[in-house]
């Protein structure tokens, strides 16, 4: 067998001299080690840092060669030190910088922070990326290896919000991700467990961030009473609680995006000093390369590892200039730029204590992060460039004013079940057909609806289906007089 798999070795490296990135060679090899009696991993290492010197950036030699280190158990700081000596020939080599960011977490690991390096590590990173877009500014290899050395931790899967109420008779939890919940999802009160079906709101998504289930009329049987709900998922892998006090109709209890730091980074004063020093040395680079778009997109990101409320108006114009170098890419600079300015105004918000979310005037082109405004009582999204008003909005469960004037909006697939919702303003937007309308059927409470300047109210019998289409609205506007 010893014979057989080494002729089999030297047809495949023939065969990889001819087709250096065939996936069923690489992948054939692969078995032939794994079934050869004495497989020799030296010999496979310097087979693989020979086609790397061919090309640096053949993603099938990588993997295999991640397979022959983790075979032979190579330590991985003998890793990091091959990637070192790659990039320091060539600061480009992409490979090598994403291969470091894998070796890296394993190597110096956060205890706090699930993905992330410790301090001492990113510190020494930043030096050495600096060092390599100082050196090609051009080059996007090490712009994107910073951008991952600034990014968040990788939190766990959570349970962000459990909302009770009884006048709906619901209790309605919100994850983190996207979850199948199946019966992995159980509620207790008082500590017991209740048998309840969990469904999405209006939707039949298997996966969801958002499961509801209605509540058992028995359960609540004394209103003076005290009640404890649990919600547990798979055993315990996540796990929230909140007091239904007595008197009460509603209780809730959510994660902070502050105290939690879901939009920003823990930063010390020596990680503080380092980034803005490299602020400065980034805002020095775009003086002399104007036209870089990853130098600008850096000092963005920067900023926001910085302070993002602090930075926030001259990030915007960051923004701008950003879209004038790199017109190809605007849509996606317009939607991260909403992403920023959504993940301020929740901050905001939440700094103010206060309810009422006011997104308006901000060039929005997409909405995120709903799954943090759950408790929201009033949001103001006019005057941006939305044309969707996205599905999870339903997890605005507390939501009774919703204005979303002076927008390009032509459907409303987010407006399903709104339980609170009473007021909505569309006014100004692109809402050609009462049929668009539909989803607000769904919404009980809905009584007062502005609609003047859609294209629909220039139909005679619009006001007629509206009424027909929606009994529970007492109010309609259609005029602009």
């Amino acid at each position: 067998m010893q014979s057989v798999c080494s002729g089999e070795l030297t047809f495949l490296e023939n065969c990889l001299r001819v087709s250096p990135k065939s996936y069923g060679t690489w992948y054939h090899r692969c078995w032939i080690m794994k079934i050869m009696p004495k497989p020799d991993w030296e010999r496979e290492l310097a087979l693989c840092n020979r086609f790397l010197e061919i090309d640096e950036r053949n993603f099938h030699c990588w993997d295999y060669r991640r397979f022959v280190t983790q075979s032979s158990f190579v330590p991985l700081p003998e890793e990091l030190e091959f990637t070192t000596s790659l990039i320091s020939k060539n600061f480009s080599n992409y490979s090598s910088w994403h291969y470091r960011s894998k070796l890296l977490p394993q190597i110096h690991p956060d205890q706090l922070r699930i993905g992330r390096v410790t301090e001492e590590a990113l510190l020494n990173e930043l030096e050495l990326v600096q060092n390599a877009f100082f050196t090609d500014p051009n080059d996007q290899s090490a712009w994107f290896y910073h951008r991952w050395l600034l990014g968040r931790a990788d939190h766990p899967l959570q349970i962000r919000c459990v909302m009770v109420s009884l006048d709906e008779a619901c209790v309605s939890v919100t994850f983190s991700q996207p979850v199948a919940v199946q019966e992995d999802l159980i509620l207790f009160l008082n500590d017991k467990p209740i048998f309840v079906s969990w469904n999405t709101a209006g939707r039949k998504e298997k996966r969801s961030l958002f499961w509801v289930c209605e509540l058992p009329k028995e359960c609540i049987n004394d209103p003076c009473c005290q009640y404890k709900f649990q919600v547990l998922w798979k055993d315990g892998e996540a796990k929230k609680e909140c007091i239904l006090y007595p008197g009460r109709r509603e209780t809730w209890c959510r994660d902070s995006a502050t105290e939690n730091e879901f939009f920003s980074l823990d930063l010390s004063e020596g990680k503080s000093n380092v980034l803005q020093q490299e602020l400065k040395s980034c805002k020095e680079l775009q003086e002399l390369e104007p036209d870089n778009k990853w130098c600008l997109l850096t000092i963005i990101l920067l900023m926001r590892a910085l302070d993002p409320l602090v930075y926030e108006k001259e990030s915007l114009g960051y923004f701008e200039t950003l879209k004038v170098v790199d017109p190809m890419r605007s849509g996606y600079y317009d939607d991260l730029r909403s992403r920023f300015q959504m993940e301020n105004a929740i901050l905001k918000m939440e700094y103010a204590e206060s309810f009422i979310i006011d997104l308006s005037k901000k060039d929005l082109t997409r909405l995120c992060h709903l799954e943090h405004l759950g408790e929201v009582t009033h949001m103001n999204l006019s005057a941006n460039r939305l044309c969707v008003l996205p599905s999870n909005l339903f997890m605005l469960r507390r939501l009774q004013v919703l204005e979303v004037d002076n927008n390009e909006v032509v459907r409303l697939e987010g407006l399903w079940n709104l339980p609170q919702l009473e007021e909505l303003s569309l006014q100004c937007n692109k809402i050609k057909n009462v049929s668009d309308l539909q989803p607000l059927s769904s919404c009980p409470h809905l009584s007062v609806l502005h609609l003047q300047g859609n294209p629909l109210c220039e139909k005679a019998d619009a006001r007629t289906e509206l009424e027909a289409l929606l009994p529970q609205v007492k109010t309609i506007h259609l005029s602009l007089i």
